[in-house]
């Protein structure tokens, strides 16, 4: 009897809280900007991408499987099919456990989009049994973190001159599971289906954070948020990572208790696009208000550590993407090398006068 007038409990709380869960109420527009959105085929990603058409953005849908992605734009096409002022869509392809695709995808953005004024670093994997990407690092961590990081590092110098801009990370609740084991930040020595997947999300908050001191004056600011529980395909991998049927229960029976993709999405495009968060940065939101994270990821000091540990990882090393040449093509096809006083002008950190020979790295954060 008490299981089931705890269970019953449970749902109407769950029940509740997705009543409570409503949409973002800011009315900004986001005409004339450039939304790059990672994993978003379906989910939440595919929400936040139709919300960013519908006020006006250009949106770039950035997926490993081009076909579903294409499919996704052309649902959502037609979902938006005679409003007004809506934006438009493009499909390019990322893999995230590619650091070889994320530096092509990259390289294919700075390419074409003149400008990045937001990155949503929305897409993951969660409940993966042991595994290697194709670098060799552990499944969640590499996907979830280390993909964004090199993505985010090589698209910098194009969002610091596209400025203001704002980069938001999907991170987790589950966050708190996590540790941030420097000795085994691999995952090399022992192995945990949670606690893989929580570092991953930890380290998508220290990552914000981190980014967010670096780039403390210019008008680049960071997000990092739990979107709730929502009802998507992360559950995909649970029979292999968890046990034989975790996937049907999940699907099933728990999805009718929680959030919608629509509801879900809410969080990240209230990051986005509201207003009244433009002098906010690197600060952790859940149910489209700031929360207190895990002590550990507010440890300023572990943040600059995971974002050292993370460049030597992604092969970054000692470079610095504050101080890396934008890259863009002129009207004549020929590529151009825009470089610090371009980037610098554009965030504002320094007068115009100021040439890039001026600038003393120890300057650089």
């Amino acid at each position: 009897v008490f299981s089931v007038y705890f269970i019953f409990n449970i749902i109407n709380v769950v029940t509740i809280m997705k009543i409570l869960n409503g949409k973002c109420r800011s009315k900004a527009r986001l005409d004339g900007k450039t939304a790059v959105v990672t994993g978003c085929n379906t989910g939440i990603g595919k929400e936040t991408v139709l919300d960013f058409v519908k006020r006006g953005a250009r949106v770039v849908m950035a997926c490993r499987d081009l076909k579903k992605a294409e499919e996704a734009a052309e649902d959502i096409r037609k979902q938006t099919s005679g409003l007004e002022g809506i934006g438009e869509i493009v499909v390019t392809r990322l893999d995230l456990g590619s650091l070889a695709s994320v530096r092509e995808c990259a390289k294919h953005l700075l390419r074409t989009e003149p400008k990045i004024n937001l990155l949503i670093n929305n897409a993951g994997v969660m409940g993966c049994p042991e595994g290697r990407t194709e670098d060799g690092f552990e499944t969640h961590l590499g996907i979830n973190h280390l993909g964004h990081f090199l993505l985010t590092c090589l698209l910098l110098p194009r969002i610091l001159r596209s400025a203001p801009a704002r980069i938001v990370a999907v991170s987790s609740i589950a966050h708190r599971t996590g540790d941030m084991d420097f000795d085994d930040l691999n995952w090399e020595k022992s192995f945990n289906t949670t606690k893989s997947y929580g570092r991953s999300k930890l380290a998508n908050i220290l990552f914000a954070k981190e980014l967010a001191r670096r780039l403390e004056g210019t008008e680049v600011t960071t997000y990092a948020l739990h979107p709730g529980v929502v009802s998507t395909e992360l559950a995909r991998n649970f029979d292999k990572g968890y046990f034989r049927g975790a996937t049907w229960i999940w699907n099933t029976v728990i999805s009718l208790f929680i959030k919608s993709p629509q509801q879900g999405a809410q969080t990240t495009i209230y990051c986005a696009v509201e207003e009244s968060l433009s002098k906010e940065s690197g600060l952790y939101y859940s149910r489209s208000g700031d929360k207190v994270p895990t002590a550990i990821a507010r440890d300023g000091e572990v943040a600059k550590r995971l974002w050292t540990e993370s460049a030597k990882m992604v092969g970054l090393g000692d470079w610095d993407p504050f101080t890396a040449p934008d890259e863009e093509v002129n009207k004549n096809g020929m590529r151009t090398l825009t470089g610090l006083r371009m980037i610098f002008l554009a965030s504002n950190r320094y007068p115009s006068s100021m040439e890039a020979s001026d600038i003393e790295p120890s300057r650089l954060g």
